[in-house]
């Protein structure tokens, strides 16, 4: 039951009263008012709880107030650090102590303090020693009361005392009853006034002297007090001094800035502040600094005020500058950087070397760290220069460390084994800036020494990096600035005995060829497929016939390249450069004797000849070698790169449309072979590249290469020449049967040729036909692959061969590709591939269901690009637009059937230009039908639709001569 009536008047008051365990507490009481207005003998302790109660008789501030002192009550205290509960008597009997007391009494006289800011125009009493709230009315003080702290020093002791000032005059309060009701911030209350003070000053520096006139200190113990107590008391309050002196000082500042190094670590800085011989840290918290002198018998105190806000304007001033202040035991600065590859031991180093003048104009001083090493601190820079000699670029490049210089190539080991330090004559050391190591290593990687640094003419490439950079004063030729730029070539004129003309970007490549030449450089052309490599170099090659044969000279050149390729450069040659007097260098009967070689202009063969018959080849110094396909010699520690870099020859090339497959690190070989040294040893070229680009996605490294190689790779993409493709271009392709495959097609192709015979001369042809015409398509499926007509061929096929690889350079430039047979069989052999090698396709033939949703999928999925088409069902119905590659595996009889699959891709709604290829067997009754379809071409438009139609059109001539 309230025993406070809140429905009659009543009044809250304020009460400071001491607990016996907790040290003085504010508490909230509420008092019954008598009829008269007096205070009455009914009160009661005020929660937050009970005061909603007496909402008439109090307002917010009181709420505010009831809240906030509900945290001293003992109660509350006891909940918060002891969770079972438990009588007061018992908890501070038993689990109450000192520590506990210490922990706790900041806490509560925060709350206090806090307290007291809202009492100001409140009732406040010092409880009586009965527990009556509204004991004596107190009154807080109305400003800040200062303290001066006194020393007297004489013969033999010091005496020290403080005096308090309150309104500008001198309180008494020694021996007066005063009381500290708080520490810190101190509050005293003497008489009926509540004080507080200005200094932050502790409670426990008056408690000695509530009733104590002074303490005294002897003389043979002032020296360790000077330092201990009453320096830091002069930092922070006011001290009047007899018998030694303290003199109040303004300095100007300078900021300091110190590395200290981390090795392995990540180094850092030490700020700190000059005021004339008083060196202060940053970040201390302390607004003045005390430092003492003693001389003789005399002691002085500099008391040195400090710029804190200025102070603070160094550090953001750093802070613009790229330092971060890291708060651990010291505030010391660190270089704000997010790379992780980055030594950070030198990372300070580097940041005052690039900040120096910066930091120097505006006031630093910079200070040597710790230990005997002494740095240069200075801004560094490379004055370089490149000169274009004959076979050379010559560099000429001095090193400015500071006011020193040095010729760049004694950086050369540190930069090329990443070391930071560099010695200079005069025993600093300076430290290497990190950019220089990429920018510069590989520049000093590929550079040859003596006393001064040369680089390969080939080196062209990091010699125009250095130039886009701005890293370097270049002075090359306009000319071979040009490698950079291949629409700039100077025009050539074509041969004169070339038949067919080049489109533009052909003849692009043409003039680039001769480019190369003028400079002694083996370039790589690796222009898409179907753009026509073979035709350009087919162009150059008669160009360089013409040219030596008006030197009244003869050159000889050689091209290798995979097998199946051998007829395709055959027809090429014959169609576009019939002078070029070609000799094959392949088949058991070839001529071994290097002499030879000499009366021809092209020697064609195999990478896998050129591997046996080395030791022929080498012996032959050719004009050009030329790699068809190059990356064949992807392998370093295969026998085909071996082989090819023993061959010697005035100039080399190479052509692929795709020169990387699976790495970077393809490339190697590949430009080792057309420029050697280009990229360095192939370990220093993994390290370097390899790694950096694939494991880490290093951009840069990936830039760094892409320069090196730029001036002598030519790639264009058929988007990048689309407006000079026609619409859609035809390829016939030969292919080579293996030699188990012309071991079955030999044997089945006399049986029937001796059939054809005997009908023939028994005047049975007519009867027999059909069986002649299966026997035909026997010897197509055959061309294609035994395995069509005999389950248990375990060899392989030449045509398949093509086929496959022929295929992945087309997935690898990411196109789509429609394949084509009249076989069934033939596609399921594909199919099996696919299967095995994990190639996303479609399938379509006469059985198949759902053709439109599989047409939907091949329109619209961008991982499956292969679909392959039974020739009867693909036939008509079908828009496939997004292919723009089509492979015919077999011919037909009817050219008019083989227009229908090709429009199947090539229709309205196709944007690309289609590419067609057509795979034939060299040496197969494919070879043939494709000749007399050229004849019955005009006839066939004309009449015949069908196969049969066709077929039955042959005379026993026409089919002589198929299986002649």
């Amino acid at each position: 039951m309230l025993r406070v009536d809140s429905s009659k008047p009543c009044q809250i008051v304020y009460a400071i009263c001491k607990h016996e365990y907790l040290s003085y507490v504010i508490e909230p009481h509420i008092v019954q008012l008598n009829p008269n207005g007096e205070f009455s003998l009914t009160h009661q302790r005020l929660f937050s709880n009970t005061a909603k109660e007496f909402s008439n008789c109090i307002d917010e501030t009181d709420v505010k107030l009831v809240k906030m002192l509900e945290d001293l009550e003992q109660g509350a205290i006891i909940r918060k650090y002891h969770k079972k509960a438990i009588r007061p008597i018992e908890f501070f009997s038993k689990t109450f102590n000192e520590q506990f007391f210490e922990t706790i009494r900041p806490k509560m006289e925060k709350r206090m303090v806090e307290a007291l800011g809202l009492m100001r125009n409140k009732e406040v009493y010092q409880m009586s020693k009965e527990g009556y709230p509204a004991g004596k009315k107190l009154q807080i003080a109305t400003e800040e009361a200062s303290v001066l702290f006194h020393f007297r020093r004489n013969e033999t002791e010091i005496r020290y005392f403080p005096t308090i000032k309150y309104q500008g005059l001198r309180i008494e309060f020694m021996f007066k009853n005063a009381e500290i009701i708080s520490n810190h911030p101190a509050w005293m209350l003497l008489d009926d006034t509540l004080y507080y003070f200005d200094k932050d000053i502790e409670g426990k520096k008056l408690l000695p002297f509530l009733n104590k006139r002074y303490i005294a200190i002897p003389r043979s113990s002032e020296q360790s007090y000077f330092e201990k107590f009453v320096a830091p008391l002069i930092e922070k309050h006011h001290v009047y001094a007899e018998g030694f002196k303290i003199n109040n000082e303004k300095h100007e500042a300078t900021p300091v800035l110190k590395p200290i190094y981390v090795e392995g670590g990540i180094s850092q800085l030490q700020l700190y502040f000059k005021y004339a011989d008083y060196v202060f840290p940053f970040g201390d918290g302390r607004q003045v600094s005390v430092r003492i002198e003693k001389n003789g018998d005399e002691y002085t105190f500099h008391r040195v005020k400090r710029s804190i806000s200025w102070e603070k304007g160094q550090l953001q001033l750093l802070e613009n500058m790229g330092l971060k202040m890291v708060t651990s035991l010291f505030q010391n600065l660190e270089v704000n950087t997010a790379e992780e590859e980055v030594d950070h031991s030198f990372s300070v180093f580097e940041w005052l070397n690039q900040h120096h003048d910066e930091l120097i104009a505006k006031g630093f001083e910079l200070e040597q760290p710790e230990g005997q090493k002494r740095y240069l601190f200075g801004s560094s820079k490379i004055d370089l220069e490149v000169k274009e000699g004959n076979d050379w670029f010559d560099i000429h490049a001095v090193v400015h460390f500071g006011p020193y210089q040095i010729p760049f190539i004694e950086l050369r080991n540190h930069i090329l084994n990443r070391k930071k330090e560099f010695i200079l004559p005069s025993g600093e050391i300076a430290v290497i800036p990190e950019k220089w190591f990429s920018q510069y290593g590989n520049l000093l990687a590929f550079a040859e020494h003596d006393k001064n640094l040369k680089l390969r003419k080939h080196h062209i490439g990091l010699i125009n990096d250095l130039d886009d950079g701005a890293m370097a004063g270049v002075a090359i030729n306009r000319k071979l600035q040009r490698l950079t730029d291949f629409e700039q070539m100077d025009e050539v004129d074509m041969p004169v005995n070339f038949t067919g003309t080049l489109r533009h970007y052909q003849k692009a490549g043409y003039n680039w060829f001769h480019f190369l030449k003028d400079y002694n450089f083996g370039g790589c052309l690796a222009d898409d497929m179907g753009l026509g490599k073979t035709i350009q170099t087919l162009a150059l090659l008669q160009k360089n016939k013409e040219e030596a044969e008006l030197a009244g000279g003869k050159a000889t050149s050689l091209i290798i390249m995979p097998t199946s390729l051998i007829y395709n450069w055959l027809n090429e040659a014959t169609k576009f450069a019939p002078q070029l007097k070609l000799m094959i260098h392949t088949g058991a009967l070839r001529n071994k004797i290097a002499g030879h070689f000499e009366h021809y202009d092209v020697v064609i063969t195999t990478y896998g000849i050129s591997r046996i018959d080395i030791d022929v080849l080498k012996g032959f110094y050719f004009d050009y070698i030329i790699l068809d396909e190059s990356q064949n010699i992807k392998n370093p520690s295969s026998k085909s790169f071996k082989s090819v870099k023993l061959l010697k020859s005035r100039f080399k090339l190479i052509l692929s449309g795709t020169p990387v497959e699976n790495s970077v690190n393809d490339l190697w070989t590949q430009m080792s072979f057309i420029n050697p040294g280009l990229l360095g040893s192939q370990q220093f070229f993994i390290n370097e590249f390899v790694t950096p680009i694939e494991k880490k996605k290093d951009e840069e490294k990936a830039r760094k290469l892409q320069a090196l190689i730029k001036p002598f790779v030519l790639r264009r993409t058929k988007e990048q020449v689309a407006t000079e493709l026609p619409p859609k271009t035809e390829n016939l392709f030969y292919s080579k049967m293996s030699d188990e495959q012309a071991e079955v097609y030999e044997n089945v192709k006399s049986e029937y040729r001796n059939e054809l015979l005997k009908s023939l001369e028994d005047g049975t042809f007519a009867k027999s036909q059909m069986q002649v015409l299966q026997g035909l398509i026997k010897l197509r499926q055959i061309a294609n692959h035994p395995s069509m007509i005999d389950d248990n061929y375990e060899g392989d096929s030449g045509k398949f061969e093509d086929v496959t690889h022929t295929l992945n350079n087309v997935l690898d430039g990411g196109h789509k590709v429609l394949i084509f047979s009249q076989f069934v069989k033939q596609l399921t052999i594909y199919r099996q591939h696919f299967e095995k090698e994990h190639i996303p396709y479609l399938y379509l033939d006469g059985s198949t269901q759902n053709r439109g949703e599989i047409v939907k999928k091949f329109q619209e999925d961008e991982k499956t690009r292969v679909f392959l088409i039974s020739i009867k069902a693909g036939g008509v119905g079908l828009n496939l637009t997004e292919a723009d590659y089509v492979f015919i595996l077999d011919p037909w009889w009817n050219p008019a059937v083989e227009q229908q699959a090709i429009d199947r891709t090539h229709r309205i709604g196709q944007t690309k230009n289609v590419f067609i290829y057509k795979f034939i067997t060299k040496d197969s009754v494919e070879e043939k039908i494709l000749a007399l379809q050229q004849r019955k071409l005009k006839l066939s438009s004309a009449l015949i639709t069908t196969e049969e139609s066709f077929i039955k059109s042959l005379s026993p001539e026409d089919i002589k001569e198929i299986l002649g």
